[in-house]
């Protein structure tokens, strides 16, 4: 995390992965997110969501359809 990272609350995280804030608390308590305490506050760090977004991209088997043939 740096110094210009924006924490976001849990209900900011959970509009920004557009999924409900029971998630994001589910996330934060089996430790599959990074997140900051401040104080009772719990706070997300912009770039920590942007990274398990990357994380969690399933990448396609193959990009092109091969084996069909045009018609004739």
């Amino acid at each position: 995390m740096n110094n210009s990272d924006r924490l976001l609350t849990v209900d900011e995280a959970a509009e920004r992965l557009g999924t409900g804030v029971r998630f994001i608390r589910r996330l934060i308590s089996e430790r599959r997110i990074r997140y900051v305490k401040i104080g009772k506050h719990v706070r997300i760090a912009d770039t920590v969501l942007t990274a398990y977004i990357a994380e969690q991209t399933v990448e396609p088997l193959r990009t092109r359809r091969s084996g069909y043939r045009t018609a004739a």
